[in-house]
C-alpha cells in the first residue's frame, strides 16, 4: 500500500500551477449512462479492483488536466484513469477547467458530467471503490474528486491527486468530510462503451 498522507490543505488553497502540456487519449462521442445503474449484485472483488486502478496510480506527480498514470494526473485525471483502466475508453473529454479549488460562483460542470457518467447514491452509502466529490469553499462549485480505498480501522482512506504532490492516499478526516457533497458508484459497462 501506498504512503497515506498526514497533511490537509489550507482552506481556499488550491491550483495556482501553470498548466502542463499533457497528451490525451481521444474520447468516444458524448453517450449518458445515467439510466443503468450498476447491478445489485456487483460483487467485492469489481470494487476491489477499482481500489487497486487508483493505488497504481499512486506517486504520478500532479499536473492540471492530464490523465497519465506516472506521468501526471490531477483529481480529474486520476479518476478518468481508473475508469479506462476499468470501464473501457472515456466516454467524453473533459473541457477546459481552471484548476482553482476555490474559485467562487460558477457552475457544477464536475458534478454534472460525474451524473452523467456515475450513479449518484446517498452520501451516507458511500463504499469501497467509490467515486467522492468535495466543494473545498462556501459558494464555490464542487471542484475535487477521489476514490475511496479504505472503509474499515478507524478511519475511512481515498486516494487522490494532491495539489503540487503527487497522487496519494490519505486520511478521510473532519477537515475532508466537511467537505464531502456527493458519493458516485461505478456504472456496470456496457457494450460499445
Amino acid at each position: 500500500m501506498g504512503r497515506v498522507a498526514e497533511a490537509e490543505p489550507k482552506p481556499g488553497e488550491g491550483g495556482k500551477q501553470e498548466q502542463a502540456s499533457c497528451p490525451d487519449h481521444q474520447a468516444l462521442p458524448t453517450r449518458s449512462l445515467r439510466d443503468h445503474p450498476p447491478h445489485e449484485g456487483e460483487g467485492e472483488a469489481r470494487r476491489l479492483g477499482v481500489v487497486a486502478a487508483a493505488r497504481g496510480w499512486l506517486g504520478t506527480p500532479y499536473r492540471h488536466q492530464c490523465s497519465l498514470k506516472g506521468e501526471g494526473a490531477d483529481c480529474l485525471g486520476l479518476v478518468r484513469g481508473v475508469w479506462r483502466e476499468v470501464m473501457g475508453e472515456e466516454p467524453e473529454a473533459p473541457p477546459p477547467y481552471r484548476p482553482d479549488w476555490a474559485e467562487v460562483g460558477g457552475e457544477e460542470a464536475l458534478w454534472a458530467a460525474a451524473r452523467r457518467w456515475l450513479v449518484e447514491i446517498p452520501p451516507g452509502r458511500a463504499g469501497l471503490g467509490d467515486v467522492l466529490l468535495f466543494r473545498m469553499a462556501a459558494g464555490a462549485p464542487a471542484k475535487h474528486c477521489a476514490v475511496l480505498s479504505a472503509v474499515e480501522g478507524p478511519e475511512r482512506r481515498m486516494i487522490h491527486a494532491y495539489w503540487g504532490r503527487s497522487v496519494v492516499e490519505s486520511w478521510m478526516g473532519p477537515w475532508w468530510r466537511r467537505r464531502l457533497v456527493a458519493v458516485f458508484r461505478w456504472p456496470e459497462p456496457l457494450a460499445g462503451i
